[in-house]
């Protein structure tokens, strides 16, 4: 196994990063925000050496694509990270036992974090940030469409890094290939935990095939339901946004469901949409009456691989339902577990909606674009949890850390 001395290494680091200060560990995360701004211009050339290897039609373009905005975004959300509490030394359960002995459930890092991310070079310092704040070290595997990108992002965290005295392994980036995913994969006793960010055929590689923990996350067939009792103005400013605000991301939305008793006012809620050229995949009953109301070019009749689908693009699909109970048939048979909505005016069918939809965020009158760690107010993501064991949702600081029991005694024994 050639990777073995980086997991080795990473391993090391790991107790050092872990016994840093949080003073420390954010003096570096400033030092690394305020790098971004001042190196944008070599993060943003190392950029368009992969974006040029990439066809602009290509759904991960726009995730593969920095820009000063978005580099500026960045180190923002960085900033924010040092604002928050460590999540590390937090007492969740404490007694002591009727032998006098003292239990004190305390947080603590996992140690080495696995990432492995398709093109979506932000995902690199997002995960340093929060890692190193939480005291964990990263391993890094990112794609090949990122791959300049993401060395130009390492390179510059390895710099802040040597310059403050901190071990560079604290954050560890393997090579774009195939054959260090599957080295990662069975890092057993280096790597304590991996988290897949990308489409479902990369999150399934990684928990089929690893031999360490795994979280998964990421895929995202986003749904919306339209009430009955809808509000027609809501409804076309919270589809308009969950669909394009980013059509690429895990929280875009791919399928609308209408109420059969609001098919009338289906051209009026999605005549925003042709604005943005998004196409629509219909059933019959949408079709119909859509048809004439929005640009023919734009309009397609559904057929059974258009619903389930994840689209990351500017395209979604539309279907009538009869009632509530359709909708959240429908949800449970396509839905992949990460953001579903509903937009109504009656509160007791929004709180039905939430009880019965099995996914990690339920919205009710608001987009599903808002699942995101930052928007969330956890600083930045690691990723979107869609499992039930453990984290669910956007995870943050806290859910990257694991516990352990610190037992104080007096030379008492056991019976």
């Amino acid at each position: 196994m050639q990777l073995t001395h980086l997991f080795q290494q990473a391993k090391q680091a790991s107790r050092s990063v872990a016994s840093m200060t949080d003073e420390a560990r954010n003096a570096v995360l400033l030092a690394v925000a305020e790098e971004i701004r001042t190196q944008s211009a070599s993060l943003l050339q190392a950029n368009r050496k992969d974006l040029a290897a990439m066809h602009k039609s290509n759904p991960l373009y726009d995730r593969l694509m920095l820009t000063d905005e978005r580099l500026c975004a960045i180190s923002h959300d960085m900033e924010n990270v040092t604002r928050l509490p460590s999540p590390l030394g937090r007492v969740s359960h404490e007694r002591t036992l009727d032998n006098g002995l003292r239990l004190h459930r305390v947080s603590v890092p996992f140690g080495v974090i696995g990432v492995v991310y398709e093109a979506r070079p932000n995902v690199t310092f997002d995960v340093f940030a929060l890692c190193f704040k939480s005291g964990n070290v990263c391993v890094l595997k990112g794609g090949r469409d990122a791959e300049a990108s993401n060395q130009a992002a390492v390179d510059l965290i390895h710099g802040v890094l040597r310059r403050m005295g901190v071990d560079e392994q604290a954050v560890v980036l393997l090579p774009a290939t195939h054959e260090a995913t599957a080295e990662m994969l069975n890092a057993v006793g280096y790597i304590d935990l991996c988290i897949p960010r990308g489409g479902r055929k990369l999150i399934d590689l990684v928990r089929d095939t690893a031999r360490i923990p795994v979280i998964e996350t990421g895929a995202g067939v986003v749904n919306t339901y339209f009430d009955e009792t809808g509000d027609l103005e809501k409804g076309k400013a919270i589809v308009l946004n969950a669909k394009t605000r980013r059509v690429s991301v895990c929280n875009a939305l791919d399928c609308l469901l209408v109420h059969v008793a609001r098919l009338a006012d289906l051209p009026a809620l999605l005549e925003p949409l042709a604005g943005k050229n998004v196409v629509l995949y219909a059933d019959s009953a949408a079709y119909g009456q859509l048809e004439g109301h929005y640009p023919s070019n734009l309009l397609c009749e559904a057929d059974a691989e258009s619903f389930g689908r994840e689209y990351m693009d500017y395209k979604m699909s539309v279907r009538v339902v009869r009632d509530i109970d359709e909708a959240v048939d429908h949800i449970a048979r396509y839905g992949s577990g990460h953001s579903e909505a509903i937009i109504t005016e009656d509160e007791q069918a929004a709180r039905r909606f939430q009880a019965q939809v099995d996914a990690a965020c339920v919205y009710w009158n608001a987009p599903t674009s808002f699942t995101d760690g930052a928007q969330f107010g956890l600083g930045a993501e690691i990723g979107i949890s869609t499992q039930k064991l453990g984290p669910r949702g956007p995870m943050g600081l806290d859910e990257i850390c694991t516990y352990k029991w610190i037992v104080e005694g007096n030379g008492q024994t056991r019976p």
